[in-house]
């Protein structure tokens, strides 16, 4: 032990450096991260939880239990660390976070609950809708997107990009108006670019689109894949 002089301004120092006490009721919130994994934060004066009694073991632990109330997991966690992220079975479809102590050895004692957690789906549903396509190239801006189909409305930029490339595809150049001969060179440069694009969509099949559709989402290991002849789609 080391004896400082007495000042005043070390005492502020020493005052200033103390963590500020946690105060109401305990907090512990929970959210699924993705489909296997659970991010759980508390809020918890750990001092007053043991004031009359430590744990059995020195330890906090969260669990977690389904939506049936069976308890699926429990790990030990680091109470002043304030949150854990802790991985799951991915086997149901919702559950809550309890975070406590045993004492004695066979007796749990619950400090704080989470609200539901609902837990994602593993994977992409399968869906068998039509694909609303919209290509864009890369090199056109969002800004530059909205001066050429004009101030935003209640439709979704893609589904009015969508729209239009769909009515060039049905007519031929020479009866697009004025206004959609300007957005065409500026996107495309003329019908055939732009239905080379939209046929090559269509002839991949659908389990690679499937995989791409992961990769993009971050499901599957693979890198995103490459837009057709320099332009990305949704």
């Amino acid at each position: 032990m080391v004896h400082v002089v007495a000042d005043d301004r070390l005492d502020d120092v020493a005052d200033s450096a103390v963590l500020p006490r946690v105060y109401g009721p305990p907090i512990l919130f929970a959210i699924a991260r993705d489909s296997r994994t659970i991010f759980a934060s508390w809020n918890i004066d750990w001092p007053s939880v043991f004031e009359k009694a430590l744990p059995v073991d020195r330890r906090v632990h969260l669990r977690v239990c389904r939506a049936d109330g069976l308890e699926e997991k429990s790990v030990a966690v680091e109470p002043m660390a304030a949150m854990h992220y802790v991985t799951t079975s991915g086997s149901h479809g919702s559950c809550r976070v309890e975070i406590g102590y045993y004492q004695p050895a066979d007796v749990w004692h619950s400090v704080a609950m989470s609200n539901e957690v609902v837990m994602p789906p593993n994977g992409i549903a399968e869906t068998t809708t039509e694909v609303d396509l919209a290509t864009i190239p890369f090199h056109v801006s969002f800004q530059q997107l909205l001066n050429l189909f004009g101030p935003a409305t209640d439709t979704a930029l893609a589904a009015v990009i969508s729209q239009f490339e769909k009515r060039a595809l049905s007519s031929e150049e020479k009866t697009l108006s004025g206004g959609d001969e300007k957005i065409l060179r500026k996107l495309h440069g003329s019908v055939s670019v732009m239905a080379a694009a939209w046929r090559a969509f269509n002839d991949i099949d659908d389990e690679k689109l499937a995989r791409r559709t992961r990769a993009l989402l971050g499901f599957g290991s693979s890198s995103p894949f490459r837009g057709f002849g320099g332009s990305s789609w949704s």
